[in-house]
């Protein structure tokens, strides 16, 4: 049984500009220098007509994880992460997966950033799934948990971000 994500960010920019940001290789870099935690890096970026693929790698100190983690994961806690973001019609999506170092299982999502009234919103969906007998579950939870919060964070580094354009 795979952990649920889902997650939605209002921006006062239209999505056209909020989409130009975060495809944005400075703005990527930047972010990632805030939020990435240790060794993150931008280990690819392409551009294949409209659609826009990176990938990148973040990384958890140990001793931040839930003792739960610890107990599989011997070591910080790293993650790859691919995005790929491509205009459809009046709005722009995109999908996303990742694999967590010394974790059987991984992360999916998809995305949509659409106009609206005020600006544009931001909405992501997706699962964890973790297949370690007995406490996959309860790592689930926390990764969904924790990727919640890291895309909160991302969401309020770029409208940070555009409010300084």
């Amino acid at each position: 049984m795979a952990s649920r994500i889902e997650h939605r960010a209002a921006f006062t920019r239209p999505a056209s500009e909020v989409h130009a940001a975060l495809v944005d290789r400075a703005f990527l870099d930047a972010r990632l220098r805030d939020l990435g935690g240790k060794d993150a890096t931008l280990l690819d970026y392409s551009v294949d007509g409209d659609t826009v693929t990176f990938k990148l790698r973040q990384g958890v100190d140990a001793q931040r994880l839930p003792s739960v983690v610890r107990t599989v994961i011997k070591g910080d806690l790293i993650v790859e992460r691919t995005e790929s973001w491509r205009p459809d019609r009046a709005a722009f999506t995109g999908s996303t997966s990742a694999n967590v170092s010394a974790v059987p299982g991984d992360i999916k999502g998809a995305f949509r950033l659409a106009d609206t009234a005020g600006g544009s919103e931001w909405s992501t969906r997706g699962e964890v799934k973790v297949s370690i007998p007995f406490i996959g579950g309860k790592i689930e939870s926390v990764i969904a948990e924790q990727v919640t919060r890291l895309l909160a964070a991302e969401a309020e580094f770029a409208a940070k971000w555009l409010a300084g354009k």
